[in-house]
Formats: structure tokens, sequence, C-alpha cells
């Protein structure tokens, strides 16, 4: 099991560095209707651990894949497991109840994820209700989107919610964060993981320069999007942060990129 802190002494916060995403779940046969991929093996926490805990990561943010849908039984399970040392983000249906979110936050949930790829990006009236829970519990809401599509996605959510957006936001062209109304940029938070996924053209350091003029280095984190589904062969490369230090221009803008920004968002 991944070694847990005594009962008297915790991570403090802002102490090594956050990886503010990536994944933990069981090996399993098929995943839920039109999943993308579905691993052909299991990803334990232990492993993860072992993978990033050489570069400085305490703590961490769990996120559910897109292949296991709403059942979050896995990642809950860790998370009441490594009680202090985790946070959660989870999938939902639009409908679930406010007794359950609430359960959920008990344990370390902060967000909900929108797994939009290769799907509807309309989110239509179904889904305020659990917009109006997830603004009363403070939590955000983050977006896996189809490149070119952040944009019109942050106008489909209500305006007082904070959003998260995965993968540096998935652009179609590196550029195209600049039209951004400013409304739109002061609630988003952006991922800086997952370079693998982004479109020819848009590189990872370009886009954090881009987004540290955009929005500041105060709604930046690091994740390692560990273990790297559907990319395996980038997974050496991406559990380590070191690529921030020179993109990052200052060691306060370092520290928030490698711990200070995601230990508030997700208030460890």
């Amino acid at each position: 099991m991944m070694p847990t802190p005594s009962s008297d002494v915790k991570p403090a916060p802002g102490a090594g560095v956050v990886d503010a995403h990536f994944h933990a779940f069981p090996l399993t046969s098929t995943g839920v209707p039109g999943a993308r991929y579905v691993p052909a093996y299991a990803a334990p926490l232990e492993a993860w651990v072992a993978a990033t805990a050489p570069h400085g990561v305490t703590q961490g943010v769990l996120v559910q894949p897109s292949f296991l849908g709403t059942d979050n039984t896995h990642l809950l399970r860790l998370l009441a497991e490594q009680a202090g040392r985790l946070r959660g983000v989870v999938v939902v249906a639009p409908d679930i109840a406010m007794a359950e979110l609430e359960r959920m936050q008990t344990l370390g949930v902060r967000g909900v994820r929108l797994n939009l790829v290769g799907g509807d990006h309309r989110l239509g009236a179904e889904w305020h209700p659990l917009f109006e829970r997830l603004q009363a519990l403070d939590w955000h809401v983050q977006v896996h989107t189809d490149h070119g599509r952040l944009a019109e996605v942050l106008a489909r959510i209500p305006q007082a919610l904070t959003v998260v957006a995965d993968h540096f936001g998935k652009p179609a062209a590196a550029s195209e964060f600049e039209a951004l109304a400013p409304a739109q940029r002061d609630r988003l938070h952006v991922k800086l993981s997952a370079p693998y996924r982004l479109e020819a053209g848009c590189e990872a350091t370009a886009l954090l320069s881009r987004w540290l003029d955009l929005i500041g280095p105060g709604r930046l984190m690091w994740g390692s999007d560990w273990p790297c589904t559907a990319h395996e062969q980038a997974r050496d490369a991406s559990t380590s942060p070191a690529w921030l230090e020179d993109a990052a221009g200052t060691s306060g803008t370092l520290e928030a990129l490698r711990a200070g920004n995601a230990c508030r968002l997700y208030r460890f």
C-alpha cells in the first residue's frame, strides 16, 4: 500500500509538489458504452507514488478516468484510505443528489469532470441543477473538451462557477485563447498536463507562456496525467515537472505552478 503519513505528522500545504491530475484504476475488461480507450492494465496508487515521489510529489489530485464513467467507487475508496494526502475530481450524472455530493466532499472531492471529448458539448438545461449544487458546495467544473472548443463550453457554464481546463485547454491553434473574454479568463484555471494530447503546432512551453500572459501565475498547475492512457510511451517523461523550471521565470511562479495553486484550489 501507499505509505500514509502518521496521524500527528501530515504534509503541510505547499510542501513538496502537488500532482494536480493523475488517475488510478483497477483492471477492467470493459468500459462504459462509447469509451474511446480501455487500458488492458491496472494503475494502482502505489505505482503512481513510485513514479512521482522521486520528483518531489507529496500530494495528488485523483481524477476519474473517462472509461469508468460515473462509477467513482474506486476513486472514493482511495480517497478514504489516503485522507489528507489526496483530493478527487469525480464524474457524475447531472441528476445526482446533493446528499451524495456532500458525502463525496467529506472524502476530499472538490470538483466534477465533464468528459466531452467526442461527444455533446452543448451542456443543455439538464445540467443546470447540478451546476447550482456545485456552486453551493464551492466545487469547480473540470472540462475535457475536443480541441478548439474550450471557449464554446465556457459560454455554457454559469459565470459564478470556477472552471478548470484539462491539458492546457486543448487549443486547436496556439493563439486561440487570446480571444477569450476577460470574464471567462477570470474564472479559469488551467492544468499544465499531457502535452502529448495537444494538436501539432501547440507546444507546452509556448502555451504556458501564453497562459501566464492571459491569466497570470495564480491559476495554473502542473499535472502528470499518469499513467498517460493511450499515450503510455510518454509515461516516464510525464512524471517530472522539471520542464517548468525554465518556463516559469521566477522561483515564486515555479512554486505556484508546482504546489501553491493546487493547494489553494483543492483545499489541501
